[in-house]
């Protein structure tokens, strides 16, 4: 008997879980619309950002060009708190941290030695179907580069 409640609370835990991560409207795959992207030359361009749940945590992998329009791979795996995670396949920066600001809203920041060098704020939109990425980057001269990229749902 006890061993069947200890089970049975275990599969909840997990439902649970599972659950709330399929609520979030961030999980899945979302890929650039340029067409509707203001994205000057020279910033690294995202082409498509997937999030998935992994344990208690969140995996972003996101693919694209950097400002010379080399390849970028970049993997970051944390929770959605507001703390700096590793980040990896980014050389302009080494931690990212992601926050929720509502239910579809994320304030990222992208941190090289410590120093904010990108920040974002993200919206979903009310259907779902489509995120609104806000960008300030700082480059190398200290200039303040702003952007927004906008990513449909796959």
């Amino acid at each position: 008997m006890k061993a069947r409640t200890i089970l049975l609370t275990a599969a909840l835990c997990l439902g649970g879980a599972a659950l709330s991560f399929a609520q979030d409207p961030n999980i899945g795959t979302w890929k650039i619309n340029e067409a509707k992207s203001h994205m000057p030359d020279g910033t690294t361009k995202l082409k498509s950002s997937t999030y998935t749940a992994d344990g208690d945590n969140i995996k972003v992998t996101q693919d694209g060009t950097d400002k010379d329009g080399k390849p970028l791979h970049t993997e970051w795996t944390g929770k959605f708190d507001g703390k700096d995670y590793p980040v990896s396949g980014n050389p302009a920066a080494d931690t990212r941290s992601y926050k929720k600001s509502g239910e579809r809203n994320l304030e990222i920041a992208n941190k090289k030695d410590g120093k904010v060098v990108t920040s974002a704020h993200s919206v979903i939109s009310a259907d779902g179907k489509t995120r609104t990425v806000h960008v300030t980057q700082t480059d190398s001269t200290g200039k303040k580069i702003k952007w927004t990229a906008v990513y449909e749902k796959q």
